[in-house]
């Protein structure tokens, strides 16, 4: 399978494991496109191998969890640098995802949770020790994630 190279069912498939992979089966993908359980599979394996499904995340509230503080980390890293240094904040404890940014000042955003702030103090610390220069931080109230629309046809979507 090729970069860019998903079809109809490819598409699809992405679609309904986005909306809650942990509690959609293969055999629930099949039913709703009409088709054989052990394709589904069969095309999973391959979106997996190829590298486009990199994994399965869950999608966790922080505050229940006992974690009431979540921020985003907005930090510039030298474009040299930015790919390590983004692999590196990954490593410090509290830290639950990094984004690279292509270009500009702020090119490192760096999502964090903690208990309470002497935990985000120490995060902080951590990512100007590796070098990475904090532009911002926002305490985030909730983040929400939902599937991509686009992955289905308009005839096929929720909402046409």
């Amino acid at each position: 399978m090729k970069d860019g190279e998903l079809d109809t069912v490819d598409r699809q498939i992405l679609y309904y494991l986005q909306q809650d992979a942990r509690a959609t089966s293969s055999s629930d993908i099949a039913e709703k496109l009409d088709l054989s359980s052990s394709t589904i599979r069969t095309r999973l394996k391959k979106l997996e191998t190829s590298g486009i499904v990199r994994g399965y995340n869950v999608d966790i509230d922080y505050d229940l969890a006992g974690y009431p503080l979540y921020t985003k980390i907005i930090c510039t890293a030298p474009i040299p640098d930015r790919d390590e240094l983004a692999k590196q904040a990954r490593e410090i404890r509290g830290v639950t995802a990094v984004r690279e940014i292509m270009t500009g000042h702020r090119n490192v955003y760096v999502n964090a949770i903690g208990e309470d702030h002497d935990d985000l103090n120490r995060i902080s610390k951590d990512l100007d020790a590796l070098g990475l220069e904090i532009v911002d931080e926002q305490l985030i109230r909730d983040e929400y994630v939902c599937p991509y629309h686009g992955f289905l046809d308009e005839a096929d979507r929720p909402d046409g």
